[in-house]
């Protein structure tokens, strides 16, 4: 299925696509052009909803629909705000595309601000990326001289601010009732829902929260057609997924695939990743993110049934959390026979506990339970007991939390627990060679010693 279909990255390398002149010459704004002069934000809205794009932030929902439940109460002012908080292990795609094409964003939260009737909107930006935020400001204040911000924008009538927001510095925050708390100058806590952010939100007022992919093919829509967007990809799945590939594959980097691509096809291809780096082979694939379940070589190459997987939301979720994952953030970790999945699953462990904002019990205590079993576990002192444990923690997080990232850090113990087991089960029983200096662990290791 290679193919060479590009929305958001086609024009990138090109020189000075930074700068509004060459932006615009590669046709930058003439979709804020159609959509403010010749279209209803009505009309705006249902392009989007026609597309079926689906939040690029991880959670996949319908980009249209979340528009559609924004409350339009009289005399109120609606907020959108732009999540660029990216801060998931493995994910990189978001300030890639900002540094690159930083007119492309702000195209696209101008006319996703027009359609949303929002006449001042955040673009909340992971605090530790100041290059990139300077890059946006810098494209923010050139759309203004060429009359794309501002008062009147175009002779349209139509208002709007744009405010560049460094982020607070922790990974909660890419939750977006979290980001706006810290939007408003709080502690970056989630709030608990309902109501949603789309009744009240920023400042109580209507508010939508979109990530910076998701965003970025306003444009591109509004130009086409949402009908011309829906068919590309496959299904449910429309469009193009820029995913964040690293790990240890010959060609990691950002790339912007169509949705329904074969997961061996974007593994192994030149096109692609180039395959596994030499003389080692494939073990295992985080395919969205740390926080989505781990899978073995054969169940990300193919599901229980023995059908190739897809880069889809839905072929990668088939099987559910037996023998899938999800599509999540798009980033995608391969790992060789050399990766040591305990010591893995501890360093992610180590992550959600330091992130976790302590506002939720099972949350706040679970992660760093389920930290101090890893690290014995991988330092040679656990026992037979510690691996059920852990899954029975897991499950006690699992869905017990005011926001996801429970969720996100039960998710990747339990899999690795469920594919890789015996693994675990060989550090336990034989903790001097475990913790051994170039430990590597493999079946054939596990039967000698048994």
């Amino acid at each position: 299925m290679a193919n060479n279909i590009k929305i958001l990255t086609k024009d990138i390398g090109t020189d000075g696509l930074e700068g509004i002149s060459v932006y615009k010459k590669l046709g930058g704004y003439l979709g804020v052009e159609k959509a403010l002069k010749q279209m209803s934000p009505d009309e705006v809205v249902e392009e989007v909803k026609k597309a079926g794009v689906r939040g690029r932030g991880g959670a996949g929902f319908p980009m249209g629909m979340k528009w559609g439940f924004l409350a339009k109460p009289e005399g109120v002012p609606r907020y959108l705000v732009c999540n660029a908080d990216e801060s998931e292990p493995g994910t990189f795609k978001d300030h890639y595309l900002m540094m690159k094409n930083p007119h492309l964003l702000i195209e696209g939260m101008i006319i996703s601000s027009f359609a949303l009737g929002a006449n001042k909107s955040f673009i909340y930006v992971r605090g530790e990326l100041m290059y990139v935020i300077h890059i946006l400001e810098k494209a923010i204040e050139e759309a203004k001289q060429a009359g794309y911000l501002g008062k009147n924008i175009l002779g349209t009538g139509f208002d709007l601010e744009l405010i560049v927001q460094p982020g607070g510095g922790a990974y909660i925050c890419g939750e977006e009732t979290a980001l706006l708390e810290s939007l408003e100058g709080k502690r970056g806590n989630p709030r608990n829902k309902p109501p949603f952010p789309a009744v009240k939100g920023l400042y109580q007022c209507p508010t939508v929260v979109n990530n910076v992919e998701s965003i970025a093919n306003t444009p591109w829509i509004i130009q086409n057609g949402g009908d011309s967007y829906a068919g590309i990809g496959i299904g449910r799945s429309t469009g193009t997924k820029l995913i964040s590939a690293s790990g240890h594959v010959k060609n990691p980097g950002v790339y912007e695939l169509e949705l329904g691509l074969p997961v061996e096809e974007f593994i192994y291809s030149d096109e692609y990743l180039g395959g596994i780096r030499d003389g080692h082979h494939l073990k295992a694939v985080v395919a969205g993110g740390s926080s989505v379940p781990i899978l073995p070589a054969g169940l990300i190459l193919k599901t229980a049934e023995g059908e190739p997987r897809l880069m889809t939301y839905e072929s990668l979720s088939e099987g559910g959390f037996v023998s899938g994952t999800m599509l999540g953030s798009g980033g995608f970790i391969a790992m060789d026979e050399t990766t040591c999945i305990v010591r893995n699953t501890w360093n992610f462990t180590r992550f959600y506990r330091h992130e976790s904002c302590g506002q939720c019990s099972p949350c706040r205590e679970g992660t760093g339970w389920m930290e101090k079993v890893l690290y014995r576990i991988e330092h040679g002192t656990g026992n037979e007991r510690d691996i059920d444990l852990l899954v029975d923690v897991a499950k006690r997080i699992e869905g017990n939390t005011i926001c996801p990232l429970g969720d996100a850090a039960a998710w990747p113990v339990g899999s690795a627990i469920r594919h890789f087991r015996d693994e675990f089960e060989w550090h336990i029983k034989h903790p001097a060679q475990a913790t051994a200096k170039g430990a590597i662990f493999s079946k054939s290791l596990m039967d000698v010693m048994a």
